[in-house]
């Protein structure tokens, strides 16, 4: 049983798949995951199935799709499907499996198949929880004051952290990690998961790492903008999401951006230890490494901001996995450009461990000969209903409310500045993604087609509302909270969607 490979899964919050020195991003620092990269596959074309936190991590914790998890919106008190998870997984074949920082699920103790987890749930004490990483706040002397830095979970404001660097949930949680490592029964392999909160907002890098950006003297890169952005009849939800990108001036776009490839070259930094500790144990050559991220930000790139889309920034997402010593099933400075996705992580993963993957997963083995003709995604129902088909070239993305399709060839346009959906000659691949797109349709969706087409439904005006929580902005937490503060709850939720 000592021989089987040992397994550790990281993942983040936020991060695009165009954020590495070596995907040729031209400001963000990242040496560490650069070479993890070079030491494997980078997988280029990963999509999220639903890009945003919870649906995203039922995706990876399952190996489904959101159509057999259920949740293509954010259904944050829904516990997770009776369906066998990761961890379960390889406990059921031997494995010790923990899991270090956000989970994400409900009820948040919820193991979900770990032996354990020392949770970092973003300070969510609405839901019953004081998670461990608060805890060990208060067991420093900082008990309910994380949110003194008056920054919100779920906007783009930005300031150093400020207290000690070893409190930092970044630093955190990559020590928990190491000592989780160190602890492991030698007896029996490990599936070890580490998820990081950032760089998901609140923008709080230590000021060391936003000096090492200003110390280089690095041009931070600017949003670009593309031609289709510039409507003059958008459809409902674009038009929520081009409101909430008006609102900053370039200094402060410049600054956001900053903040978060410092919050990013911090966890790359903080994986040197993770991966130290791995070395030093004598663990590293036996053990497969996975990087990835529930889903992107759009950080302004057609004045859009957050997730919740299907642009590049924001669903197309990190995959470097790197193999056990001398496995050539994933190599060494391999680039796949195979469509994959979060489904994918649990069979890849237990295929390079040589145990049996559960009937029910969805996904497939990343490392095996089975390749996809085109990938599907799906975020929202209603108003906000946002669906995506992407094949080896084209990306169609779907807005139902307005019957608005955008249609990208990332081949040419990697960047989507030109949609080619009224190109007469692209009428040909948007009608044949369109054919893909409606027989993907379910839970009534079918409902926006008629006699073959997609008909959708009548667009609809946005007025802006007042922002009465500050886009969940939290707040003392010492003493704690009410544990069911059903107005948080709402504020809580509707800024996450």
């Amino acid at each position: 049983m000592s021989e089987k490979p040992n397994v550790l899964l990281i993942s983040t919050d936020h991060w695009p798949a165009s954020f590495f020195g070596c995907a040729g991003h031209p400001a963000i620092q990242t040496p560490t995951l650069d070479q993890l990269a070079a030491n494997g596959t980078r997988f280029t074309n990963t999509y999220a199935e639903c890009p945003v936190c919870i649906p995203a991590r039922r995706t990876l914790m399952t190996g489904t799709t959101p159509r057999t998890h259920g949740d293509r919106v954010f259904q944050e008190t829904m516990p997770m499907p009776e369906l066998p998870t990761m961890a379960q997984t390889f406990r059921d074949a031997g494995y010790q499996a923990y899991g270090v920082g956000k989970l994400h699920v409900y009820p948040q103790r919820d193991r979900i198949g770990f032996d354990d987890v020392i949770l970092d749930e973003e300070g969510r004490q609405i839901y019953g929880v004081v998670d461990d990483y608060e805890l060990f706040l208060g067991d420093q002397g900082y008990a309910g004051r994380f949110f003194e830095h008056g920054m919100s979970n779920n906007e783009y404001s930005y300031r150093p952290w400020f207290f000690p660097e070893e409190t930092h949930a970044t630093n955190w949680a990559a020590n928990q990690m190491c000592r989780v490592i160190k602890r492991k029964d030698p007896n029996r392999p490990a599936f070890w998961y580490l998820s990081f909160r950032h760089p998901h907002p609140p923008l709080l890098p230590m000021q060391s790492y936003m000096d090492l950006y200003r110390d280089m003297d690095v041009d931070i890169d600017m949003p670009f903008v593309g031609d289709w952005t510039d409507m003059d009849d958008p459809c409902f939800s674009l038009q929520i999401d081009f409101d909430r990108g008006s609102k900053f001036t370039p200094e402060q776009i410049r600054g956001a951006r900053l903040a978060f490839y410092a919050l990013c070259t911090q966890i790359d930094h903080q994986l040197r230890v993770v991966i130290g500790t791995l070395r030093e144990e004598g663990l590293l050559d036996n053990t497969i490494i996975c990087f990835t991220s529930d889903h992107g930000d759009m950080l302004g790139n057609h004045n859009l901001w957050a997730k919740r889309t299907f642009y590049e920034n924001s669903a197309n997402i990190p995959m470097l996995l790197m193999g056990v010593k001398g496995d050539e099933r994933v190599g060494h400075h391999r680039e796949d450009g195979r469509l994959v996705g979060w489904q994918d992580v649990m069979p890849t993963l237990l295929d390079l461990a040589g145990i049996d993957i559960p009937d029910t997963v969805d996904g497939v083995s990343m490392v095996g000969d089975q390749k996809r003709e085109y990938f599907y995604g799906e975020c929202d129902e209603g108003l906000r209903a946002t669906r995506m088909i992407r094949n080896d070239r084209y990306k169609l993305i779907y807005y139902s409310v307005g019957n608005f399709s955008l249609l990208f060839d990332l081949q040419e346009d990697p960047k989507e500045m030109n949609n080619l959906a009224k190109s007469p000659e692209h009428a040909g691949i948007l009608a044949e993604l369109k054919t893909k797109l409606i027989g993907e349709l379910y839970g009534g969706d079918e409902d926006w087609v008629k006699e073959g087409e997609l008909v959708g439904l009548p667009n609809k005006h946005y007025t802006p509302g007042p922002n009465r929580g500050l886009t969940s902005q939290r707040g003392a937490h010492w003493p704690p909270p009410p544990a069911s503060n059903m107005q948080q709850i709402e504020w809580y939720s509707a800024d996450e969607k």
